[in-house]
Formats: structure tokens, C-alpha cells, sequence
């Protein structure tokens, strides 16, 4: 049961390998044919997968220390408020976006089973902005400015970097599994509205007329919804305090005026749980 125990843990916090956003969006390798005709572009996706598979060995080895006695059976006491702060990091690999932060979240028990809650987050990094991720339309506009000012500048070696602030909203249920006295498992759906402000800091004369054109307050801001699901796991250590770990993949479209494609975000986070207020299972919430 401890190893069903760690093994939960570990698929809600980590997408497999073979998943989309860690299997597809890698560059061109060194020495490929296509590495010429391909934008350059870079990924910041191991980082994160790092961080996390050292996250899940800490919590997996949490869930295997935990004595027979103290995992094994219902929670007397479930009460009825809660509220969570921690670290959080937030992975876009498809446009070579990392970023760390805080998330904070507060929820409200009806029931033993599921709960009510709002979720936030701020989290800042860079990501690497090339022409493959603009507009097709942008992609020729660009190319035939290029073609003018500077016939001899490859539109491929184009690269800006830029930094990025970006504030997550999210309301909603969530699902909870209380059979172990110590871990409670939790799951839900995942909506809300991202605000992201990205600061270019482009170098050389033909990134500086880009940003010029794209950004001319010289960032660029932009709010959009995003859906998707998520999960983790609690760590009662008492009837007030917890350790959560939880992930989030969720699917937004942020820039849609500047990028073609939408992106995949994994977010992580881990830190301590509060829990308060009476206990629900004693009044007999179900």
C-alpha cells in the first residue's frame, strides 16, 4: 500500500516522458540536416523535470516512512476551513519559459469529499522568443523588412529574450480521498484566468526594430482563460498542520496576436497546508 501510495503521488506531479510538452517541442540537434531550415530554439524543460523527480523521491519516501498504524484508516477529524502558501515553479516549455513564484490558496469544506477554494500564483522567468513561435503573418512581414534592411542577416538567428511576470487565477471544486488517517488525496479541475507581462530585452539593431514594432510601450501584457486538471497529496502531520504536494497541466493561448500556437503548462508546488474551523465529520458532513 505504501508504494500504491508513492506511485500516486508521483503520476499526479509528473507527466510521463512521451507526453507533449517534454517529447516534442526539442530543437534540431548539432549537426542535423535540418538544423539550417529549423528557428533556433531552446528548452528549460529539464530544470523542471529535475526539480520535480526530486520532489517525488522526497514525498515518496514521506508516504513509505509513515507507520501501519497512523496511514490505515478514516480521518476523525476533517475541518472545516483550509488555507496553503509554498514554493511553486511554473514549465511553458514550448516557448522556453521557467518561471518560480508563490501559490496561495484558501477553500471552504461542505462536505468531507470535496471542498470549495480559490488558488493564485506569481511566478517570473525568461523565456526565448524566435520567429517559428510568431504568426505566419508576421513570420513574411518580418522577412521582407529583413530583406531590405539587412539582406545578409539570416531571419533564423533572430532571438529574443524576454522576461515574463505572470499571475494565475483559478476557482473551483475539488475531490478528496480520506480512507488514509495521515494522507489525504485530492483532485480537480482546473479553470481560471492567466495575466502575463513580458518585458523584451532584445540585442543587435534588427531585434531592437522587432520589439520596436511588436511591443512599442517597449513590454507587452495579456490576459487569457485556461483550462485543464490537477492533484496532489497531503501529509497530516496533526489536526492543523499538513505538507501539500500538488501539479497542475493546464492549456492556455496567451499573445494569440503575436504567436500562432497556444502552450501546455506544467506547474508544481510544495509547501505547508493549514487547516482550521470545526470538524465537519463530527457534525456529521458526509
Amino acid at each position: 500500500m505504501y508504494f500504491l501510495i508513492a506511485f500516486v503521488t508521483a503520476l499526479t506531479i509528473i507527466p510521463p516522458d512521451n507526453f507533449c510538452p517534454f517529447g516534442s517541442e526539442k530543437g534540431p540537434e548539432p549537426g542535423d540536416p535540418a538544423e539550417e531550415k529549423t528557428m533556433p530554439y531552446a528548452t528549460q524543460s529539464s530544470p523542471a523535470k529535475n526539480r520535480v523527480t526530486i520532489a517525488t523521491l522526497v514525498v515518496s519516501a514521506l508516504a513509505l516512512l509513515l507507520p501501519p498504524s497512523t496511514v490505515f484508516g478514516q480521518q476523525a477529524y476533517v475541518s472545516r476551513f483550509d488555507t496553503y502558501i509554498g514554493y511553486t515553479f511554473l514549465d511553458s516549455p514550448h516557448v522556453s519559459l521557467f518561471e518560480n513564484g508563490l501559490q496561495y490558496q484558501f477553500g471552504v469544506r461542505p462536505k468531507t469529499w470535496y471542498s470549495l477554494g480559490f488558488d493564485y500564483s506569481f511566478s517570473t522567468g525568461n523565456l526565448t522568443l524566435t520567429p517559428n513561435l510568431l504568426t505566419t503573418t508576421l513570420q513574411q512581414e518580418l522577412g521582407e523588412e529583413l530583406s531590405i534592411i539587412a539582406p545578409s542577416y539570416p531571419l533564423s538567428s533572430l532571438s529574443i529574450v524576454s522576461h515574463s511576470a505572470s499571475q494565475t487565477f483559478a476557482a473551483g471544486p475539488q475531490l478528496a480521498y480520506r480512507h488514509f488517517s495521515k494522507i489525504t488525496l485530492f483532485l480537480r479541475p482546473d479553470l481560471g484566468a492567466i495575466y502575463e507581462r513580458a518585458t523584451p530585452h532584445p540585442v543587435g539593431e534588427f531585434p531592437v526594430l522587432v520589439v520596436g514594432q511588436l511591443a512599442p510601450l517597449g513590454y507587452k501584457t495579456d490576459w487569457t482563460i485556461f483550462g485543464g486538471f490537477g492533484g496532489g497529496v497531503d501529509f497530516l502531520f496533526s489536526k492543523h498542520v499538513a505538507l501539500r504536494v500538488q501539479g497542475d497541466l493546464v492549456y492556455d493561448h496567451l499573445f494569440s496576436d503575436l504567436l500562432k500556437d497556444g502552450r501546455l503548462t506544467t506547474r508544481f508546488s510544495i509547501g505547508p497546508c493549514f487547516n482550521f474551523g470545526s470538524n465537519i465529520r463530527k457534525a456529521g458532513s458526509l
